[in-house]
Parts: structure tokens; C-alpha cells; sequence
């Protein structure tokens, strides 16, 4: 099983910066690849980011040059992967989900961090 722990999510004026972070534990030996998902009210979880084991990433075109995803996986009892947010938009506000991919196709979510964007 694997657990993921999100942080950094608050309150942010338009233009600002947030960073995100995500903390696998568990059985991350089976993790192939990790990113985030957002949810704003009343419209449908999205695909923010992703990046696998072999550091390739993907971006919505909605944050493509705004947003920025890395992992670190040089511990051998966890996995961070972050989500660097600039030059935020009231529209990026959400709630943003952490998820994780293992081994016979297993995803895994965090509980959540809001994100607001307002001035």
C-alpha cells in the first residue's frame, strides 16, 4: 500500500507563487509514476502535472510555463514530488490531489490541499 501526505496548499493574491509537496511512504518501490489533479467547485477532477520514474512530464496546457514538477526519490523510505505554481490565476484555484501509480495499476490519492488564488 501507499500513503500520500500533501502540503504547502493556502492563500495566494493573483501573480503570486506557491509550492506544493507530496510525500509517498509505503511500498514506493512500486510507484512508476506520480503528479496532481485538481478539482475546482463544480467542475470535474483534472489533470494538472505527472511525471514518471524516468522524469518525463506531462503538463495541462493551462499551466504549461506557470507550473513546474520534480520528484525526489534519492530516500530509500520516500518519495517527494512537488509542484511549483507561478504567476497563479484566480482560475487555478482548487483543491489539489496528490496521486501515485504502482504496480498492477493501483492509483493512490492524497486528501487533498486548497488552493485559493484572490487578492
Amino acid at each position: 500500500q501507499v500513503q500520500l501526505v500533501e502540503s504547502g496548499g493556502g492563500l495566494v493574491q493573483p501573480g503570486g507563487s506557491l509550492r506544493l509537496s507530496c510525500a509517498a511512504s509505503g511500498s514506493i518501490f512500486s510507484i512508476y509514476a506520480m503528479g496532481w489533479y485538481r478539482q475546482a467547485p463544480g467542475k470535474q477532477r483534472e489533470l494538472v502535472a505527472s511525471i514518471t520514474n524516468a522524469g518525463k512530464t506531462n503538463y495541462a496546457g493551462s499551466v504549461k510555463g506557470r507550473f513546474t514538477i520534480s520528484r525526489d526519490n534519492a530516500k530509500n523510505t520516500v518519495y517527494l514530488v512537488y509542484l511549483q505554481m507561478n504567476s497563479l490565476k484566480p482560475e487555478d484555484t482548487a483543491v489539489y490531489y496528490c496521486y501515485a501509480d504502482s504496480s498492477r495499476n493501483a492509483r493512490h490519492w492524497g486528501q487533498g490541499t486548497q488552493v485559493t488564488v484572490s487578492s
